[in-house]
């Protein structure tokens, strides 16, 4: 009960295999560039996202700053604590500060691996499907 493949078929086969086959794989090779570059449009996004807050919290302690600096004994308070400024009679003593600000250290893995590593296995999924569909066909003949 083998089933002969006609040449027609198999002409048919072996000139629409390979264009479906690079169809494909410029399809997928399309949307894995697309994910990856959507990917990080939304990474740019977030970090931007991120800037623009500061940026207005900076602003808003600036105004905050402008309007204390109207102020005439602040004014003096402020160059006595940053310039060392000295009244008649005064001394200055500076410390350091025991209590250093502690800077969150970021890890900076790139995102990449992880969409390489996605790409790999969708790759050896649609491997195994192949495989196995072809293995089917050997079965049948």
């Amino acid at each position: 009960m083998t089933k002969r493949i006609s040449k027609r078929t198999r002409l048919r086969l072996m000139i629409l295999g390979p264009i479906a086959f690079f169809i494909i794989g410029y399809c997928a090779f399309t949307l894995i560039t697309t994910t990856i570059n959507l990917y990080n449009l939304h990474k740019e996004e977030k970090a931007l996202n991120e800037k623009l807050t500061n940026l207005k919290a900076d602003a808003k302690s600036l105004k905050t700053e402008i309007n204390k600096l109207q102020d005439k004994e602040y004014i003096a308070r402020y160059a006595r604590e940053n310039y060392l400024y000295t009244k008649n009679g005064e001394y200055v003593i500076k410390l350091d500060d025991d209590g250093k600000k502690i800077k969150e250290v970021k890890a900076n893995y790139d995102d990449a691996y992880l969409i390489y590593g996605c790409t790999i296995v969708i790759i050896l999924i649609f491997l195994f499907i192949f495989k196995r569909h072809f293995k089917s066909k050997k079965k049948k003949r």
